[in-house]
């Protein structure tokens, strides 16, 4: 079994929708997972929570923003957990029964060791709140619209991470900020915890949409906060995942990724890749 925790936007349109269908498909899910959302700097998850009939976390810390922060909702998150495998997932994201079947398969493969299972997202516009049918006919719906239109995110594209309770435990990144899935992908390496990519075995659905936070003032402000505390080098990526879930089996991922796992931690390549990163944004920002 797996508790799925989550740090939900305000809810209010748009995300309201797209938060009740993601949330709504996770209550679906076969076998059961226990939820828990965490209150919004608005205090507008409480009343859903209790309309769902999922779990509730009242209270995390937070920037003087509001914006939670990632360190106290894993703790809160772990401390309320009643499995011993937990999955933080973001509140956009519509799950099916591939994602429970993955994890069991993982846990199974790995003989409950720890272990961090990641995967790329697929892209898809949903307008509509879902109707979830108790005969599955969703998710037929929603199956034929992502082979139309939808699109398989780069590997950037991680918006899952299934781990055993208190192997990773982050720093105070700010939620919802760039740094905290390639950090999180670098300390179990680190900490030689296999990284399982399980794109081959789970397709994650997220809802497409806008990212109004990034107009605001301190956006800005919280973003450079969390590329200080990942530092230059702490920064890894689906590039560097130690094995793929394809048909049940741990497999070694294709070339060159089987070469880049092997040398993710090694000094020199995390120099390249800091170099790399730095030339990009220079020239973005000329261009």
């Amino acid at each position: 079994m797996i508790t799925i925790f989550t740090n939900p936007r305000p809810f209010k349109e748009p995300f309201d929708r797209i938060q009740r269908n993601a949330i709504s498909s996770w209550l679906h899910l076969d076998p059961k997972c226990e939820i828990l959302l965490c209150e919004d700097e608005e205090g507008t998850t409480k009343n859903v929570a209790k309309e769902l009939g999922v779990g509730y976390i009242p209270e995390v810390k937070t920037t003087e923003f509001g914006t939670p922060l990632i360190n106290d909702v894993f703790k809160k998150a772990q401390e309320l957990a009643s499995y011993d495998t937990v999955a933080q997932i973001n509140t956009d994201i519509i799950l099916m029964n591939d994602f429970p079947a993955a994890v069991k398969t993982v846990q199974s493969l790995m003989n409950n060791k720890p272990f961090l299972m990641v995967g790329r997202r697929w892209d898809l516009l949903i307008s509509e709140l879902i109707d979830f049918d108790e005969q599955g006919n969703w998710k037929s719906i929603i199956q034929k619209n992502l082979l139309q239109s939808g699109t398989l995110h780069g590997l950037s594209g991680m918006d899952y991470w299934v781990f055993q309770k208190e192997t990773l435990n982050p720093p105070g990144f700010v939620v919802g900020r760039p740094g905290i899935d390639t950090w999180l992908v670098y300390e179990a390496r680190r900490q030689q915890i296999p990284v399982i990519d399980a794109t081959p075995s789970v397709k994650i659905i997220h809802q497409s949409h806008n990212y109004p936070n990034q107009a605001k003032d301190y956006f800005g402000i919280e973003k450079k906060r969390n590329q200080k505390l990942s530092g230059k080098f702490q920064s890894l990526s689906l590039r560097d995942a130690t094995f793929l879930l394809e048909k049940n089996r741990l497999t070694q991922p294709p070339f060159p990724r089987n070469i880049i796992h092997k040398v993710s931690l090694w000094k020199t390549w995390q120099v390249l890749l800091f170099t790399k990163r730095t030339l990009r944004t220079i020239i973005s920002k000329i261009l």
